[in-house]
């Protein structure tokens, strides 16, 4: 099974996409940019789990009578 579910991808080349993510940004950028994944990664996750407690409530939320709404 390949890393993240990427098909075809397999150890060599993440080597090679590391190497040229080094290359690219820098060994002192790195850091700052994994942060910046993790703290998207994070926000993504808050407002997932946001919606998916706001469909649950909206289930189970009894629904309102006619003569309810007319009161």
């Amino acid at each position: 099974m390949s890393i993240l579910l990427i098909p075809g991808i397999g150890g060599a080349e993440w080597i090679v996409i590391i190497l040229v993510v080094v290359l690219f940004f820098g060994g002192k950028k790195i850091p700052e940019l994994m942060r910046g994944l993790g703290s998207g990664i994070r926000e993504f996750n808050d407002a997932k789990n946001n919606v998916k407690g706001q469909i649950e409530k909206g289930l189970n939320e009894k629904p309102k009578s006619d003569t309810e709404e007319t009161k």
